[in-house]
């Protein structure tokens, strides 16, 4: 195939002794003209290439029937008043309903904010939302073109009228608000005058600040900040008896924090309680008992413990490490709820707050959407997905385990019936999987699969759903979703077996599922297809410029792909906790031994190679594809394509319209089809 140009500049650096080339530096600049024009001329050429495959109408049509299904979010109580997200299948982004009572809600509620009307094309999202804590007003944070920048404004909830309060430049936070609700915590960034999206200088630290609603930004108080160290993120939350203000210390994306409290007082904030002030453990608050805090923590417990805690910092055990790993904990009106997942299928347990009477709560899915609870009422709320079904939302008494299923929240429906699936756990030596197939189809002869995997930040991978599952599913294609070393399917320990000096071991676990597909007759690797996105794009990076001949076809989506280079933009320096840092030369000849950008060689067969990202992704810039896609061009000796899809005005994923998110799966689908010998109904 003859590819759009790309330019090969003779860019080379010395790198602790090694001399790097990357001829594609250029491609690093987004705003440059030349960069737009390439990302002009490579998504004609694949939009060229993708129009002739047979299968694509399909795919299109029955994405968009699958995203056009309404649906609904999970309940949330808040001072008072009911909110759920709700989608007609018609709106790019979901809509916020409000109401004073669940029963209101259920019948239809009001509408408080439609995201809809924030921009033309949809592109706007609503990233957040909190409420005051005397029920007025609604704090929410919108998210321009899928960005991870966020601005703040206020409604007032009885009325719905705006409220002539704003707060921008702010990150990786939601308004938390002081018990007076006069006031309310976030965390800011500076932006240089640029917070548009695609900018990719690296990211300063952020200073945890408080606005006063109705005074200007600029005299916004400074409560904390480390300029010396810009990877420490702060994460404030106020105590659910109102003394204090929690806050949470992490460097990067490491799991272990310090807590610190901040009594607050009729003259603002006092000084810090360190009750944690050494980042050896993950720590979590949960709640007030008394005196003590309720804290969730892998201190001594790999697989995660409920503990009392003094002051001065001193664990006593609430509710023991037990076999499974600890996900989540909520504080309830009776007590404490526990998210565990055994062997990566969640389940759900309710406890008095001395630790006692345990009693298991009966809800169904394969994932968890949202476990929204208070201390302050018995009811909680739960959301579950299957791979074929988005939500299925559950009102749960804390105190008698009562579950009750609400269907009610999604308004109308739709002609689109989700296929029946038969989800199976099968395992590669010592790293398990999902299998799943259409229940009316079999495994006597080898079929196209997709196997799909992440493996990193202790991020759970379960069966949960994606769009694209429902299709590649109902094409009668077998889907494999691989719980991979560096996840949080399995406690601390399976997270650190696959971070730092022992990230390739990810890679493996995923080499070895692929294998073990083809070794039980599931799939060959003429029809095996590999997908992931972010940390699971530089996993799909790294198994097909290890392992080419294992894969037919390979669909990195966002992904971390140069890893000399990503800690200088954005937030890339933040991900060394699992990544390791370049400066260190240690971590940087395994860096160096994996990155996919520089496992590249010419004259190599790849897989047939569909690569997917946002020109306004912020978090993992897009240079990691554009540079990526350029040398695999470079270097293909096969007649399998390798291509690229630049979407426009979208981020890194979240807040993306339906109907970006419906065309994007049904172009990665059919490319898959077409590639992996996967015959559409139709054809």
């Amino acid at each position: 195939m003859t590819y759009p140009d790309s330019r090969r500049d003779d860019v080379v650096e010395t790198l602790h002794g090694h001399e790097i080339a990357d001829p594609y530096r250029w491609l690093e600049d987004p705003d440059a003209p030349e960069t737009q024009d390439w990302v002009r001329r490579q998504n004609e050429y694949t939009e060229a290439e993708l129009a002739s495959y047979p299968e694509r109408e399909w795919f299109q049509t029955t994405m968009s029937a699958i995203l056009a299904r309404p649906r609904a979010g999970v309940p949330a109580k808040k001072s008072g008043w009911y909110f759920v997200g709700r989608n007609d299948g018609t709106q790019a982004q979901d809509v916020v309903y409000v109401a004073g009572s669940l029963a209101e809600l259920l019948d239809g509620g009001r509408v408080l904010i439609d995201p809809n009307t924030l921009s033309a094309d949809g592109t706007d999202s609503l990233g957040s939302f909190t409420v005051s804590p005397d029920g007025k007003y609604f704090a929410y944070g919108i998210n321009e073109s899928g960005s991870d920048w966020t601005t703040f404004r206020l409604l007032d909830i009885a009325t719905g009228d705006p409220v002539d309060d704003v707060v921008t430049e702010a990150k990786f936070c939601e308004a938390t608000w002081l018990p007076d609700s006069s006031a309310y915590l976030y965390l800011h960034y500076a932006s240089s005058g640029r917070s548009e999206g695609t900018e990719t200088t690296t990211l300063a630290a952020g200073q945890l600040k408080l606005h006063r609603v109705g005074t200007p930004q600029s005299e916004d108080e400074l409560v904390l900040s480390f300029p010396d160290n810009d990877r420490l993120f702060i994460t404030p939350e106020v105590s659910d008896d109102d003394r204090y203000v929690v806050v949470h210390i992490t460097e990067g994306t490491d799991p272990a924090s310090l807590l610190w409290l901040y009594p607050i007082t009729t003259d603002g904030l006092g000084e810090p309680i360190k009750v944690v002030d050494e980042l050896a453990d993950e720590i979590f608050f949960v709640r007030m008992s008394g005196d003590q805090l309720v804290l969730q923590t892998d201190r001594d417990a790999p697989l995660g413990r409920v503990v009392l805690a003094d002051l001065d910092g001193t664990f006593t055990d609430l509710v023991p490490e037990g076999e499974h790993a600890l996900q989540a904990v909520r504080g309830t009106a009776s007590g404490l709820a526990t998210l565990t997942l055994a062997d990566a299928q969640p389940v759900l347990k309710l406890y008095d707050l001395d630790g006692s009477r345990e009693r298991v709560a009966d809800v169904q899915g394969g994932g968890v959407l949202a476990l929204n609870a208070s201390t302050k009422h018995d009811e909680l709320f739960i959301g579950l997905s299957t791979t074929v079904d988005p939500t299925v939302s559950y009102v749960v008494s804390a105190s008698t385990a009562e579950v009750r299923a609400l269907p009610e929240l999604v308004q109308g429906s739709s002609s689109y019936t989700s296929p029946e699936v038969t989800v199976l756990r099968k395992k590669a030596g010592e790293v398990p999987y999902f299998l799943i197939s259409r229940s009316d189809l079999d495994f006597a002869a080898p079929r196209p699969t997709l196997l799909y995997g992440y493996g990193g930040f202790r991020i759970p991978i379960l069966a949960d759903y994606k769009p694209g599952w429902a299709g590649w599913l109902q094409a009668g294609g077998v889907l494999a979703i691989a719980n991979l070393r560096g996840g949080g399917e399995y406690g601390s320990d399976w997270h650190d077996a696959g971070r730092l000096k022992n990230k390739q071991q990810v890679f493996d676990d995923f080499i070895a599922v692929a294998e073990h597909l083809a070794e039980t007759g599931v799939t060959t690797p003429e029809q095996l297809a590999i997908h992931g996105r972010s940390n699971g794009g530089l996993l799909v990076g790294a198994a097909m410029t290890q392992r080419p001949d294992l894969f037919k076809v390979a669909l990195p989506g966002v992904g971390v792909l140069d890893m000399l280079r990503f800690h200088l933009f954005t937030v890339g320096a933040a991900w060394a906790s699992d990544f390791g840092h370049p400066d260190n030369p240690e971590q940087f000849e395994d860096l160096l031994a994996y990155s996919p950008l520089h496992r590249v060689q010419d004259g190599t067969a790849y897989p047939a190679t569909l690569v997917v990202t946002g020109d306004h992704d912020d978090r993992v810039v897009p240079l990691h594809s554009h540079k990526f896609i350029a040398a695999l061009q470079h270097a293909q000796s096969a007649a399998e394509p390798v291509l690229t899809r630049v979407e426009v005005n979208t981020g890194h994923g979240f807040g993306k319209p339906a109907a970006m998110i419906a065309a994007e799966w049904a172009d990665l689908l059919a490319f898959a089809a077409h590639h992996v010998g996967l015959k559409t109904p139709e054809q």
